[in-house]
């Protein structure tokens, strides 16, 4: 035997109010979605039709509650369609429409009605059907405990809809004019049909009906030159988001029917801020903070857009992740990166003024764009050994670009690059060692060459033999100190002569130092996994520690024959290399610290005599 499944509207609608509906406003929303809904279908039957939607509000209800009045002049219901449409779950008038004519509804799920419970224990709808002469008037009364009543009614009102809601209690601010002249022009300020409301209090003290959606958005407008075109994007957009925007971009999308503008924030954002927009679709606001309508690179816009053609979720607050989406996200990308490329061949000062401020969004644009690489990478800072400068700057005086993927790296060398007239760029920051390795691909005929500690090192001066037989035992005994530590000690002359020495590391040995770090603080069975990782390839994962003869504390230590105070000076030169590399210590070399300096403290004391027994 078959039972059909029971609705309980109570618990519909709390799912309504507190898990798909934003907000109990939503309901305004809801009402102007089937008002617009219903003159469009009018107007497929009487073309001529214009259409227009009147909202009031009245202080007291029929009960002393705040009412409010709701009506659209569209295509109206008959009996048989109020107990199909008003009366069942999730079904819709749009759903079963002709395909050519679907998209154009903004709802489609059936439900909108029902969000008008959020906010009035009864929804009383008043309507007659365009269809025929002879249609009845007919009112329908829904209420929250599921149940509903419908009447005939003898008088012959025009063809439309009415609905008269009854505010319930803890409700009454979503009743008051203001406020719902305000929810209305929210959404839907870009709706075409004429959003009237009344009664609304004047600051002369009467009372006035007011159009919600008086005016146009800008792009769809036509304007006399491009100053007034400028004028009225930006006046748009500072009442939009209340803020001065640095430019604007006309967007459009022909997949999705998208069409609206993009505005230039006048300050950089952080990378981690959510990338949210204004969205409306069919010209009804869907969200202030819809996320992933742009390409991730463009978090230096803030949007507002129309879409025509994208699928909303149930809630319509959102869109779902289709191919649709997908294509128009790409498209609306296009006419940012087209905005850009127009700014460098004709604005070029106001795209170096764009670039400060937003060199991190066009940065990533040009990672994955050749041709946009091709016009932009010129423009883009970086920071270099000598200060920051832009590429173009950078490649005017030096014929190989020269820089260091690690951020950690750049700061160690950076003072001996540019003591030996290397200027090399800091590839550490996000995109730009992609960036600058990109460049030889892009432009084969410019040398680019990664630095690091190792390639400094074959730049620096070899000892004499005399030089190298004085040092020889120094040599010795520093690497059979530093040995332990899985480093072996070189001597070589380098400038700046203020630096001791310089730690230099592989690939390899900074992969087995991150593993001996992670498990020191492991438990024992990943200190064991991880201990097996790194086995194979500890015994030959040798770093090295470069000691600069031409400094005057090294000349004097590899004549020292003191074996007690040289193992404490080399063991803490091995600590302040790693310390200015930016190197994390491990727990043996934390030990070598700590018992260094104690070490160096007692033998100073000793040497001055200043302890008493």
């Amino acid at each position: 035997m078959d039972y059909k499944f029971q609705i309980n509207l109570g618990g519909i609608i709390d799912l309504l109010s507190n898990h798909i509906y934003s907000s109990p406003q939503i309901y305004v929303r809801e009402l102007l979605q089937n008002g617009v809904d219903a003159i469009l279908a009018r107007r497929h039957v009487q073309p001529e039709h214009a259409g227009a939607i009147r909202i009031e509000v009245s202080g007291e209800g029929e009960r002393g509650q705040p009412a409010l009045v709701f009506e659209d002049d569209g295509i109206g219901l008959d009996e048989e369609e109020i107990h199909r449409f008003l009366a069942t779950i999730g079904q819709t008038s749009k759903r079963g429409s002709l395909p050519a004519e679907r998209t154009d509804y903004i709802g489609q799920f059936g439900i909108g009605l029902l969000s008008c419970f959020v906010v009035s224990d009864e929804i009383v709808v008043v309507t007659r059907s365009a269809k025929s002469e002879s249609s009845p008037t007919i009112e329908w009364r829904g209420r929250a405990d599921g149940t509903y009543s419908i009447k005939m009614l003898d008088e012959q009102v025009e063809p439309g809809t009415c609905v008269r809601l009854l505010c319930k209690a803890g409700s009454e601010q979503y009743f008051k004019p203001q406020a719902v002249r305000r929810m209305a022009r929210h959404y839907g300020s870009l709706l075409p049909y004429p959003i009237t409301l009344a009664p609304i209090t004047l600051k002369t003290g009467g009372a006035a009906t007011v159009r919600v959606n008086a005016e146009p958005p800008p792009w769809k407008q036509t304007f006399i030159d491009a100053n007034d075109e400028r004028k009225a994007y930006l006046d748009y957009g500072r009442e939009t988001f209340e803020m001065e925007f640095f430019d604007y971009v006309p967007l459009r999308s022909r997949v999705g029917d998208v069409e609206g503008a993009a505005y230039v924030l006048p300050f950089s954002p952080s990378l981690a801020t959510k990338k949210t927009h204004k969205v409306y679709l069919k010209n009804m606001l869907v969200s202030e903070n819809a996320e992933g309508l742009l390409p991730d690179w463009a978090f230096f816009v803030k949007c507002v857009v129309n879409a025509n053609d994208l699928r909303p979720t149930a809630s319509r607050e959102s869109f779902y992740e289709d191919e649709r989406l997908n294509l128009t996200r790409a498209a609306l990308g296009r006419s940012l990166r087209e905005y850009l490329v127009e700014l460098a061949r004709e604005q070029p000062q106001r795209l170096q003024k764009l670039i400060s401020l937003h060199y991190l969004s066009i940065k990533a644009l040009a990672v994955d764009d050749d041709e946009f690489y091709q016009l932009f990478i010129d423009w883009l800072p970086f920071e270099t050994s000598v200060g920051q400068m832009t590429l173009g700057e950078y490649k005017r005086q030096h014929q190989t670009l020269s820089y260091v993927p690690d951020l950690d790296q750049f700061r160690q060398i950076a003072r001996v690059a540019a003591s030996q007239s290397l200027v090399v760029i800091n590839a550490g920051y996000v995109h730009d060692a992609e960036l600058l390795s990109k460049h030889a691909d892009v432009f084969p005929a410019v040398p680019v060459a990664v630095v690091d500690s190792t390639r400094l090192m074959h730049s620096f001066e070899f000892l004499t033999l005399d030089e190298q037989d004085a040092a020889a035992d120094f040599v010795r005994f520093a690497d059979g100190v530093l040995r332990p530590f899985n480093c072996a000690a070189e001597v070589r002359k380098f400038r700046p002569r203020e630096l001791p020495a310089l730690y230099n590391a592989s690939s390899e040995v900074n992969f087995v130092r991150a593993v001996e770090q992670a498990r020191e603080v492991s438990d024992t069975l990943w200190s064991g996994v991880l201990g097996n990782l790194a086995g194979g390839l500890h015994a030959d994962a040798f770093a090295s520690l470069c000691f600069n003869y031409d400094n005057p504390l090294v000349y004097k230590l590899s004549r020292m024959r003191d074996e007690t105070l040289l193992r404490l000076s080399v063991q803490m030169l091995y600590v302040q290399s790693l310390l200015l590399s930016h190197r994390p210590l491990n727990v043996k070399e934390m030990s070598l610290l700590n018992d260094g300096l104690l070490g160096l403290l007692e033998w100073g004391v000793e040497v001055e005599g200043g302890w008493v027994q």
